[in-house]
C-alpha cells in the first residue's frame, strides 16, 4: 500500500477517534534533563527517546552535541516538514519532496547578564522548498494550511504561558 494512502487512512482514523471528544486531542508531553558534563546534558523525552545537548566551546561547552537553541530550530523544521507531508496527503496535493531550513538571529546579552532585554530571538526565518507536479497555487494553499496547523510554529508565533516550579533539596 502507498505511504500517502496509509498516512491518509491513519489520519482519518485519528480524526474520527478525536471528533466529539476534544479531550482525546490533548496530550501532556515531557522531557527530563540531567547534566553529564560541564554544560552537556542528557535529555530523555517522555517517549523514552534520548539525545544530548551541549553548548559551543565559545560559550564554555564541549560542542559535543547541538545546542538548545539549535534543537529549538530542529523542532520547528522537523515539525514543519511533517506537517507539510501530512497535510499534502489530506488535501490530495502531490508532493515529491519537502525541504525546510530554519535559521534565526539570537541576542545572548541577557543570558550573560549584560542586559535586561528578554527577547533573545529577534528573527526566525523558515525557507520551505516544495517539489511536485501541482500548480503553484496548490502549494500556496498547502503552505497556508501548514501555517495554521503546525504545533511547533505556535511556540514561535504565539505567546505560550510557561510556569516554573522549583523543588529544592538542601544538603545543609
Amino acid at each position: 500500500m502507498n505511504d500517502v494512502i496509509r498516512l491518509k487512512e491513519r489520519f482519518a482514523a485519528i480524526q474520527i477517534a478525536m471528533s466529539g471528544n476534544r479531550v482525546r486531542a490533548k496530550a501532556a508531553i515531557t522531557a527530563r534533563t540531567e547534566f553529564i558534563g560541564p554544560l552537556k546534558v542528557l535529555v530523555t523525552a517522555g517517549s523514552g527517546h534520548q539525545c544530548n545537548a551541549d553548548e559551543p566551546v565559545a560559550l564554555g561547552g564541549g560542542n559535543e552535541a547541538a545546542s538548545p537553541i539549535e534543537y529549538a530550530l530542529v523542532a520547528l523544521s522537523s515539525c514543519q516538514a511533517v506537517t507539510y507531508r501530512v497535510w499534502a496527503a489530506q488535501l490530495d496535493i502531490k508532493l515529491d519532496s519537502v525541504s525546510v531550513v530554519v535559521s534565526c538571529d539570537v541576542d545572548l546579552k541577557s543570558f550573560f547578564g549584560l542586559g535586561d532585554e528578554r527577547r533573545a530571538f529577534s528573527g526566525v526565518r523558515i525557507l520551505v522548498t516544495l517539489v511536485g507536479p501541482e500548480e503553484k497555487e496548490r502549494y500556496r494553499e498547502l503552505a497556508e494550511t501548514v501555517d495554521s496547523r503546525c504545533p511547533v510554529l505556535d511556540l514561535f508565533r504565539n505567546e505560550v504561558t510557561a510556569r516554573r516550579e522549583i523543588s529544592v533539596i538542601s544538603r545543609i
